[in-house]
């Protein structure tokens, strides 16, 4: 396969095992066969130049980060500094408040944020990128959705597609990928079974890294995580249209694995092994 993109993992799959053993649950996430990590805010307690040899070591590449709104609103130049030190082209927002999205009143704030973040990061070399989950599919007053109007007011942003939420959302993410066909970098793989209910199936972080978890919902009990390739996301369009249009890594995330972190990475890699990447 020709200018075939890296095969990574999203280490908030495996969150558990790296808070207890970091350097091991990278050696192993190397064993499966990946290729690459993209890291969400736990490096170790190391300095960025350490985590990048760590990875040189063991063989892995650091394609790419999740760096929430905090850092940033935390310690400006310390994050775009740590981002460059580790030596990455591409970093995402994970996710933005529902109340702030375009469309909204406190968009107008974050929008001054976003402009920030992507000229600063762009000096260093560094893309900005938006992670979405359903969340930002609804109405903007001028006509569209809220989430396509976010890359119109801040033009440099690319989209970082989690193709199981675009799914989720009901969308089609084959279409949103040719729809950004000049903007494909780094694609989330993610699956799952079941439908939507009227609260999150996921949770997001807040800003001290702990998780906000959903209430329950009775329709969102039949939702289900799944390795990539065994659930409802036509996971072999999604490929190939991404490769057609220039992508450079595919990130493997689960947000839940039941148990079976590792098992359930080797399941999602095995899978994109058997279409060629």
């Amino acid at each position: 396969m020709a200018n075939k993109p890296a095969v990574g993992i999203q280490l908030y799959t495996v969150r558990e095992q790296l808070d207890k053993d970091f350097v091991g649950t990278l050696e192993t996430v190397k064993k499966i066969g990946y290729e690459g990590v993209e890291f969400a805010g736990n490096y170790g307690g190391l300095a960025a130049r350490d985590v990048l040899k760590l990875c040189d070591e063991i063989g892995l590449k650091i394609l790419s980060t999740h760096t929430g709104f905090d850092a940033f609103t935390n310690d400006f130049d310390g994050a775009v500094n740590y981002l460059a030190d580790l030596g990455i082209s591409y970093s995402a927002i994970p996710w933005m408040p529902a109340d702030k999205c375009p469309g909204t009143e406190g968009f107008a704030e974050m929008k001054e944020l976003f402009i920030r973040m992507q000229a600063a990061l762009e000096k260093k070399g560094i893309r900005l990128l938006y992670h979405n989950h359903d969340f930002e599919f609804f109405a903007h007053p001028e006509g569209g959705y809220s989430y396509d109007r976010l890359f119109t007011e801040v033009p440099g942003l690319w989209p970082e597609f989690d193709v199981c939420w675009l799914t989720y959302a009901g969308t089609d993410p084959v279409e949103y990928i040719n729809k950004y066909s000049d903007k494909i970098a780094v694609v989330h793989l993610k699956d799952f079974v079941g439908g939507k209910g009227s609260t999150p199936a996921y949770a997001l972080i807040d800003a001290d890294g702990n998780e906000i978890k959903p209430e329950a919902d009775a329709e969102v009990s039949a939702f289900e995580f799944r390795p990539v390739g065994h659930g409802v996301v036509k996971m072999k369009e999604v490929v190939e249209t991404a490769i057609a249009h220039g992508a450079k890594c595919f990130i493997v995330e689960q947000d839940d694995c039941y148990g079976d972190c590792f098992g359930c990475a080797e399941k999602s890699y095995a899978y994109l092994k058997s279409l060629g990447l």
